[in-house]
């Protein structure tokens, strides 16, 4: 990907493994999505390293993407970036930052399709949306990184009540 439309002042994941905790949470972030999505091939790198793109990183926001071989009828999409929002590390102590929200993004090579986020009713929006069954997979996704990164869920009373 590119420092096109999509980018949002995030960091790429493995830029961002600075310590063994962190790097261990990230590595266990996409084995879960692996689970789910055996087919998906993770980049921990979705950003390209040039000037524009680092005018625009922001440290509290780890970046992911997951790759299918072709297209995925059931997501609507050929990719999936994942961006983790993290709470500023208070201290050295504070070797796993808290998974604040998580936004994914349903992608092709020309645009967004779809996104979701850990807000409001965790529904997926956007003009081609990825099966029922998918979005609860994506949701259960989203419940067991907080559960990894040891944040709260912003989970609505509805979206408690789903899982």
């Amino acid at each position: 990907m590119g420092a096109k439309a999509f980018r949002m002042g995030s960091m790429n994941a493995a830029e961002q493994a600075r310590s063994l905790e962190l790097a261990q949470a990230i590595a266990s972030a996409a084995a879960l999505f692996r689970e789910h999505f055996p087919d998906a091939r993770a980049n921990l790198n979705p950003w390209r390293d040039d000037p524009l793109t680092r005018a625009f990183q922001e440290s509290e926001c780890l970046d992911l993407s997951f790759h299918f071989p072709g297209w995925s009828p059931r997501l609507e999409c050929r990719s999936l970036l994942v961006q983790l929002r993290l709470e500023r590390q208070a201290t050295l102590a504070d070797l796993r930052p808290r998974l604040l929200g998580v936004l994914i993004r349903g992608l092709t090579y020309e645009s967004e399709r779809w996104r979701l986020a850990t807000v409001g009713d965790w529904l997926p929006s956007g003009s081609h949306l990825p099966r029922a069954e998918v979005s609860e997979s994506l949701r259960q996704i989203c419940r067991e990184l907080f559960e990894l990164f040891g944040g709260e869920d912003g989970a609505t009373g509805s979206d408690r009540q789903a899982a």
